[in-house]
Formats: C-alpha cells, structure tokens, sequence
C-alpha cells in the first residue's frame, strides 16, 4: 500500500521536503503527496527489459526509469519514461539539468498489485493533456496494456494485439511480448 501525506502542500514545498527522491519514490498529485509502492521482482524484471528495448530502438529517444516530471502543478515519476534526446536541456558544463520539468514523450506505468489502477491511470491523462505523445498502463496480472494517445480514446490490448509506440521508433511490440520480456531469459 502507498503512503500519503494528506496536509494540502504547494508543489514548491512537496519538492522542497528531503524525503521527496527517497525509494521507493513520492508523486504530488493535487496538493497531496503520495508515495509509490516498492516495486517488486516482476516489476523490476519489465521495467529493466523495457528500457533495454525502448533504447536498442530509437537514436532520436531514451528511456529513463523514475525519471521526476514536473509540468502542469504535478510531480510525477513514471516506471519508464521515454523522452527524446534534443528536449533534454543540459547546463553550461554539457550535462543534463537535474530537474525535467516538461512531460515525457512516452510514459510507462507498471501497475503494482498494490498501487490504485485510477491514481495510475490520472498520471497518465494528465500527461496526455500536457503533451505526451503516448501512455501505456501495464497490468501483468491481467496480462493487459491500457494505451493513451491524444484525442484518442483509451484501449486495451491483450495477447497478438500490436501495441503502438513513438513514430521514430523501430520498435514493434504486442501486448504478448510485453509479458514474455518478464520470462525471457
């Protein structure tokens, strides 16, 4: 189960507060902020090959886990998040800025048997509304892909369906494949 701090806080004081990048990690949704559940040994097997596959395709994106955003008065931290390379902003010594305050191109959420499906499935509207390109709910108890796109309506993809990423990506994937990543050796 995830914790909460339930006293109303500015976005300002939530990201002042030290605890804010402890594991596992602390979201602010409308004036609360909420912490992640641990990520168990399934979570972490998907969430690791995703990235792995994400970035074996594509030069122009990569993918980040728990990546902070913070855009539209909300920090959220996506299981993957896939941004493209030239929207990350770097300091005067050519290194990235810590803080990635636009929405991620793609966010991928795993959802945890802990985690509530409709917080998951918020973060992921609100990316969409902010400029997202794209936004996959994963369920592996369901074996199931929730897909986010822009003026699009919300779908399910189970078994041989084809599930939809970046248009720059060579990446072709289904929702079947998506699971065997966890059982792949």
């Amino acid at each position: 189960m995830s914790a909460s701090l339930t006293q109303k806080l500015t976005l300002e004081k939530f990201l002042q507060f030290p605890h804010v990048e402890e594991s596992p990690a602390w979201e602010y949704v409308d004036g609360v902020a909420l912490q992640k559940p641990m990520p168990k040994a399934r979570h972490s097997i998907l969430q690791k090959r995703l990235l792995a596959e994400i970035d074996s395709h594509s030069q122009a994106y990569t993918a980040l886990p728990e990546l902070r955003c913070t855009f539209g008065g909300r920090s959220v931290v996506p299981d993957v998040a896939v941004v493209a390379w030239n929207r990350i902003q770097v300091n005067e010594a050519g290194e990235p800025e810590d803080n990635f305050l636009e929405p991620p191109d793609w966010s991928i959420e795993i959802l945890s048997p802990d985690q509530s499906a409709n917080r998951v499935i918020d973060n992921l509207l609100h990316c969409i509304k902010y400029g997202c390109q794209l936004g996959w709910m994963i369920d592996p108890d369901d074996r199931s892909v929730l897909v986010f796109a822009p003026r699009q309506e919300p779908s399910v993809c189970r078994g041989a369906s084809p599930l939809p990423t970046l248009s720059e990506m060579t990446l072709e994937v289904t929702a079947d494949s998506v699971f065997f990543m966890v059982t792949d050796q």
